[in-house]
């Protein structure tokens, strides 16, 4: 069992992970896993014979990087932007 001093502070204990820091960071991993799966499915369908991308789930397994991974990407940067706003706030009340 780990002891608090009171001289100073472990890094990992000064700021709590809130609720929405996780719902950001797993939605932009999941968006992004999706969209790098989609895209090697599409990369490897083409030597395996598939020709017609326009039946079937084809439509969405191509247009779905061309979203995804671009509001994953997004969702990264807001989740940085609102850490570095909440540490600076928290370091600002020190």
């Amino acid at each position: 069992m780990s002891t608090r001093t009171s001289g100073g502070s472990t890094p990992g204990d000064d700021i709590p992970v809130r609720r929405i820091d996780r719902i950001l960071t797993f939605m932009s991993l999941g968006l992004v896993v999706v969209s790098i799966v989609c895209f090697f499915i599409v990369i490897l369908a083409q030597p395996l014979g598939v020709s017609d991308f326009t039946q079937g789930a084809w439509p969405l397994i191509v247009v779905l990087p061309l979203f995804a991974l671009p509001v994953g990407f997004a969702l990264i940067i807001a989740l940085l932007i609102m850490n570095f706003v909440r540490k600076g706030r928290a370091n600002r009340a020190r």
